[in-house]
């Protein structure tokens, strides 16, 4: 789906013979580099390693929101007290226990309930397990995006319209054939607008 509707062309400045398919592809590229499937509320999986002496880890996409009929952004939760890294440091009783009871490598449901978050940072808070160590890996699933796409959004999305349509054949802005210049417009159609119109919205890391 693209991220303007057919009444909404004009008023973008573009012109009455634009069709869908440029939307569409505009939308397309929009998400790449974003770095995420839509801008539209998507569910996601990510897989973080929480550092040593913290329990707060912080999601990719932004801003957590829930899909309906969810009340909540974060769908499910997996944590585990992985083997210590090194230079982690653990002591002889807490090695006891964590041997004693399987806990390395083993993961366990958390509750989302427990786990605080903030929508617009994507920062969760773990609490402890039940015997009162960290975890220091966690599989977070969880909803995020826009449940309504914004003027920036829409504005961006028009803006790379007008830049393909305004780049001519080859993208050659000049050429002298006798001493062998070319001159060409911008190598890609997202230019420096657009990225500040979408900056909000650009994942914090790949995948």
């Amino acid at each position: 789906m693209g991220y303007l509707l057919p009444a909404e062309y004009e008023s973008y400045g573009l012109g009455s013979d634009v069709t869908d398919d440029w939307i569409t592809v505009a939308s397309a590229m929009i998400d790449a580099h974003c770095r995420r499937e839509s801008l539209n509320p998507t569910q996601y999986t990510e897989r973080l390693r929480l550092v040593e002496g913290s329990q707060t880890v912080r999601l990719s996409h932004l801003p957590l929101t829930p899909i309906p009929p969810a009340t909540l952004p974060l769908v499910s939760i997996q944590a585990r007290y992985a083997k210590p890294r090194r230079g982690e440091v653990i002591y002889p009783l807490q090695e006891e226990v964590l041997w004693a009871f399987s806990l390395p490598g083993a993961w366990t449901a958390v509750d989302p309930t427990t786990v605080d978050f903030v929508d617009d940072t994507g920062e969760l808070t773990f609490p402890l397990n039940i015997i009162g160590l960290p975890y220091n890996e966690v599989a977070v699933t969880y909803t995020a995006g826009l449940s309504v796409i914004p003027d920036k959004v829409k504005s961006a999305c028009a803006l790379i319209v007008k830049n393909a349509q305004a780049t001519p054949g080859l993208n050659v802005k000049s050429s002298k054939l006798d001493t062998m210049q070319m001159q060409y417009f911008a190598n890609t159609l997202i230019d420096g607008a657009v990225e500040v119109l979408l900056q909000p919205w650009v994942s914090t890391r790949l995948g």
